[in-house]
This record gives C-alpha cells, sequence and structure tokens, in this order.
C-alpha cells in the first residue's frame, strides 16, 4: 500500500502519495499547507477518509478533555457551596 500525505488549504483538503514530490511542491506554491500525519491506504479516497476520521477524533478528544474540566470545576464548587450551607 502506498503512504500519502495530506495538504490542506482553508478547508480543503487533498492527499498525495509521499513519493509525488513534484506534486507536493506545486501545492506548497499554491499554499497549501504540508500536515504532519502520513497514512498507507489501498487509494487517495481511503487515506483522505482515514485522515478525516483521525482529526474527528483529535476534535472529540479535545472536546472531552475540556468539558471533564468544566464538569469538574462546577462539581467541586457545588460540593464547597454544599458544605458551607449544611455543615456550618
Amino acid at each position: 500500500m502506498p503512504e500519502y500525505c495530506f495538504f490542506k488549504k482553508g478547508n480543503h483538503i487533498t492527499a498525495l502519495e509521499k513519493t509525488d514530490t513534484a506534486g507536493a511542491f506545486a501545492l506548497t506554491n499554491k499554499g497549501y499547507e504540508k500536515q504532519f500525519e502520513e497514512l498507507n491506504a489501498a487509494d487517495v479516497k481511503r487515506a483522505l477518509a482515514r485522515f478525516i476520521d483521525i482529526r474527528k477524533e483529535e476534535q472529540t478528544t479535545t472536546h472531552s478533555f475540556v468539558t471533564g474540566a468544566v464538569f469538574a470545576s462546577l462539581l467541586v464548587g457545588v460540593v464547597a457551596v454544599a458544605y458551607w450551607l449544611f455543615i456550618k
């Protein structure tokens, strides 16, 4: 299976085989930024689908950490208020 690298410009993402240096150079000149991820896939369509899945998973993980921290902070606040109201 070929290895693909990804380029992004705005919301547009394209994949190229890692060996396609001429295509990578052309995309870079057009303003695309090379992404960190490189994946093995059977074809371009599957490589893009895996890349999008990885990005969605990263966003979900980030969202989970943020909402978990907010929930923990609110819970500590509620417990502190309850302690102050009922124990004192």
